[in-house]
């Protein structure tokens, strides 16, 4: 797996994750799926991820997004 798709799925389980906290816990967990969002948003444009950074440190192979 790519460094490309694993960002892309740690990216969705987290959103999941905030959902269902949001759904169960409290309405304030709505922030942190704003804040992926706007990381994602960011990261779109400045090519820097925080996750993709550390999963390369992991070993996890680059794809063509992350170079």
């Amino acid at each position: 797996m790519t460094l490309d798709r694993t960002v892309m799925a740690f990216a969705g389980v987290m959103i999941l994750i905030s959902v269902a906290l949001t759904a169960f816990v409290s309405p304030l967990w709505m922030w942190f799926t704003v804040f992926i969002g706007a990381n994602l948003i960011q990261s779109s444009f400045t090519g820097f991820c925080p996750a993709a950074i550390i999963f390369r440190k992991m070993g996890v192979k680059t794809g063509c997004a992350f170079e």
